[in-house]
């Protein structure tokens, strides 16, 4: 039996753009991605601590320590610049394997550089 369960998380990033004009998605600085092992294009879970929206979109790379999160097409109206989000991946594994797995967790300061990592 497979479990879905959260693979990876960026917490309390805080929204630096919001570009309505454009195809749509999430663009993220990339050494965010790299420390929390989210891929390019992976589908992720957006919720907005300010507004209480959540919501799926994928991933773009943004400009390493550019601190970059941006959110694009659709997502521009669920959220403004200085909003706080979780942005979650999910995987799925296996029940046994699941109970043992641990997720990495990105915690960001307000400008979105890595204060810790788990």
């Amino acid at each position: 039996m497979l479990v879905t369960i959260c693979k990876s998380k960026i917490h309390r990033a805080t929204v630096t753009e919001a570009n309505l004009d454009y195809e749509g998605s999430i663009t993220i600085d990339k050494r965010l991605l790299d420390e929390s092992d989210i891929l390019p294009n992976e589908k992720v879970q957006v919720v907005n601590l300010n507004n209480g929206a959540r919501f799926e979109t994928y991933v773009f790379v943004g400009e390493e320590n550019s601190g970059t999160i941006c959110l694009n097409g659709p997502a521009a109206r669920l959220g403004q610049m200085g909003d706080l989000l979780i942005i979650i991946s999910y995987c799925h594994l296996e029940f046994e394997e699941a109970k043992r797995y641990q997720p990495k967790v990105v915690y960001v300061d307000k400008k979105n550089k890595i204060l810790t990592r788990k």
